[in-house]
């Protein structure tokens, strides 16, 4: 466990199988439409068996997809029946994107019996290039007859672009009163991951009873000290969707606060497992500042150290380089007073009061050598604290993504 990552409070929650159909009420599925030229899957569905309360929350970025802009509208009005999701292609920037993603909502709906304002789109893979619909409509009746409520990990990896294993996560949840109910999800991503928001798709369920707005309210309080919180390369994606389905369909569901936790614990552990898989990334470092102002100063000076390509670097190198710590927060547009900040590598103090401090520099990089890398600061200004997790930067990132097109 990742100190001051998730939820400190696990009590409850319970691992166990199944992803986005381990909650009751839901089925899943995906196939190979032949969107992905390599003929793997790439066309997901999850869907309610009746209809369910929902909440979303997109990408902030300008170049907004249009999957992201309808699954909006769609699920304004706090209800949804399915999730639609095709990898290969994000169907960002091209003349028909908006028709298209429109038409894969319709042709879903047609196939479920569903209103399409009931269904939610999602879309991912290369930027501005036509979507091939005809090969997405054409494959969506053996998709939709082929949901079962046991395929949460086959619409995992159906809606994977370049990561190299499916992520998911389920957590069966009680409240010691009698209170139970099951919360899942299933994400991708490994690129392109710079939250605004979230930097990545995420499909959360849940059996729990919420409703539109208090979906919405344990959403985007479960998604900013997660999701927000971690970068792969500094990049916010296009496409960037979480979307939270709830059937209602426990006997008998656990206090709110618990549904809250649990949410939070499916979306951290969802976080941690997609910087995990950055894109040639050897180790996680996760980023803790404390002693800020606020949290949001804290926030923003943790962002500041995970983005920076040479804290990254020196990361990759296991070089307990706090010169390059401080350089970021200097620029994160927050006051402090530099003659105030510790950093700590790996649980050791290689800088007090602003200035080098004495430490072994081989047990220092050791530390810095685990797959697991904890930097800490502490900026003495106050009692606010921020975790951010970020990965090294890599020769095998900068080349993967120097031949993403070619």
């Amino acid at each position: 466990m990742i100190a001051g990552w998730g939820p400190v409070d696990r009590t409850g929650l319970v691992p166990i199988l199944g992803g986005v159909t381990a909650a009751a009420g839901f089925r899943a599925g995906g196939v190979a439409s032949g969107v992905k030229p390599s003929g793997k899957p790439d066309l997901a569905l999850v869907a309610a068996d009746a209809t369910a309360g929902a909440a979303v929350v997109t990408t902030t970025n300008l170049v907004k997809a249009p999957a992201c802009e309808l699954t909006e509208r769609h699920a304004a009005d706090g209800t949804a029946r399915a999730v639609v999701i095709n990898s290969g292609n994000a169907n960002v920037c091209t003349p028909q994107g908006a028709e298209h993603a429109r038409s894969m909502a319709a042709a879903t709906a047609d196939h479920l019996g569903v209103a399409v304002e009931d269904v939610l789109v999602m879309s991912t893979g290369v930027i501005g290039v036509p979507l091939p619909l005809d090969r997405i409509t054409g494959a969506l009746p053996a998709l939709v007859e082929g949901l079962t409520p046991t395929a949460g990990a086959v619409a995992a990896e159906a809606i994977l672009t370049t990561d190299t294993h499916v992520k998911q996560v389920a957590f069966e949840v009680t409240d010691g009163e009698g209170g139970r109910c099951v919360v899942g999800g299933m994400a991708k991503g490994v690129g392109m991951i710079e939250p605004a928001m979230a930097t990545l798709l995420v499909v959360l369920t849940t059996d729990a009873p919420l409703a539109g707005p208090l979906a919405d309210r344990l959403l985007t309080g479960a998604v900013r000290p997660t999701i927000n919180r971690i970068s792969v390369d500094g990049d916010g994606s296009t496409s960037d969707t979480v979307a939270l389905l709830a059937s209602g369909r426990a006997a008998r569901p656990p206090h709110l606060e618990v549904v809250g936790r649990a949410l939070h614990a499916v979306c951290a552990d969802l976080a941690e497992q997609v910087v995990a898989d950055g894109e040639g990334a050897s180790r996680v470092a996760a980023v803790t500042v404390a002693g800020a102002a606020t949290e949001s100063e804290a926030e923003r000076l943790a962002r500041a150290i995970a983005t920076s390509l040479l804290v990254r670097a020196a990361i990759h190198g296991a070089d307990p380089n706090w010169g390059r710590i401080l350089m970021a927060m200097g620029s994160a547009g927050v006051s402090f007073d530099p003659r105030r900040v510790t950093v700590t590598c790996g649980g050791i103090t290689v800088c007090r009061f602003g200035v080098a401090t004495s430490f072994d520099r081989g047990q220092a990089a050791a530390a810095m050598a685990r797959p697991l890398v904890e930097i800490g600061v502490d900026v003495g200004s106050g009692d606010a604290r921020a975790t951010m997790l970020t990965c090294d930067l890599t020769p095998e990132y900068v080349r993967f993504n120097a031949e993403y097109t070619t």
